[in-house]
């Protein structure tokens, strides 16, 4: 009997309407259209004006049951990478059951910042690998407008609105996930945090004054990290694998900053035309940003291509997924 590995067999993203371009952005704080896309690559990202973080979690999931042509009630666990839950509790994977109907299914949310659909993967994985799980549904999604500071030039020109959901299911034909390294340091929470609303600051008329439920980042030692180490956790998972550049067919990096994005390629060994990008697009929509490429490449995408996944996140936190793919659109 062949070894069951977890495999995806569908993928759907949730983008809202309202786009909020260089321009529109450069009216309300201090930057420019050269400035950001020179330093980011990033040229508009979406807003979520009505809703929360489970009504972009649910559009994608819904799309992805219909797509797979899978029943709600068929669906045995659900996995929420995200940073912007609609509540400190009940969870956005609870709320998402709810709401898309998963009637048979439980779920949980995996808190890892950006990292937050890599890690959120691997661990479904392991539920599938076993047996126990025969339909897993990993959503990334976050409404990072709801904790950004549009006074903030560092953070606001960064981040978007956005969901992905993938469908991960038993194969037998060795494709799905390979192999997978995750990695993190709590050090570096110094560097890029949401100060307060959490058991250390609560809130209170103070830190709300202090603006202190905002993301805050120091953008050069976050930039100095994730260029490192985005790129060396990728390097290590091919030469882990006895993979060569040639063997690789896709990068698919968390859209955070272009030139890490170019950087990780790079010590890779891939091509551009190897890299899936749509910062340009989106913007950092933390976790959503690879389920969301993984959506908008998807035609491209042929069984059997070795794609390896990349992502690194505040607190800090990054890691690799080595994956097979399993199907042709």
């Amino acid at each position: 009997m062949n070894k069951i590995t977890a495999a995806i067999t569908g993928v759907q993203g949730f983008l809202p309407d309202y786009v909020l371009d260089n321009e529109e952005l450069s009216a309300m704080v201090d930057t420019n259209d050269e400035w950001i896309t020179s330093r980011t690559g990033i040229k508009e990202r979406r807003i979520m004006k009505d809703g929360a973080t489970s009504d972009m979690g649910t559009a994608a999931v819904l799309g992805l049951l219909e797509k797979t042509n899978t029943k709600a009630e068929d669906v045995d666990l659900i996995i929420v990478g995200t940073v912007t839950a609609d509540f400190p509790f009940p969870s956005a994977a609870n709320v998402i059951c709810d709401k898309a109907g998963l009637i048979n299914a439980w779920g949980f949310d995996l808190n890892a910042a950006c990292s937050g659909f890599i890690y959120s993967l691997s661990t479904a994985s392991q539920f599938i690998e076993t047996g126990k799980y025969k339909k897993v549904v990993i959503v990334g999604a976050d409404m990072m407008s709801s904790i950004v500071d549009y006074e903030d030039r560092t953070t606001c020109v960064i981040f978007g609105d956005g969901a992905g959901a993938v469908m991960l299911e038993p194969n037998n034909e060795g494709l799905g996930v390979q192999d997978f390294i995750l990695e993190n340091d709590g050090a570096g929470r110094e560097f890029l945090v949401q100060p307060a609303g959490g058991s250390l600051n609560p809130p209170t008329m103070e830190t709300v004054e202090n603006r202190q439920h905002f993301v805050k980042q120091e953008g050069k030692q976050v930039f100095k990290f994730a260029v490192t180490k985005m790129a060396d956790v990728s390097a290590e998972i091919m030469e882990k694998n006895n993979l060569a550049s040639e063997d690789v067919d896709w990068l698919v990096p968390h859209q955070a900053n272009l030139r890490i994005i170019d950087a990780t390629a790079k010590r890779m060994g891939l091509p551009d035309e190897k890299v899936m990008i749509n910062i340009q697009k989106y913007g950092n929509t933390t976790s959503g940003t690879i389920p969301l490429c993984l959506w908008d490449y998807e035609k491209q995408l042929k069984k059997g291509d070795v794609l390896i996944l990349s992502a690194f996140g505040g607190g800090f936190t990054w890691g690799s997924v080595y994956l097979k793919w399993a199907y042709n659109s």
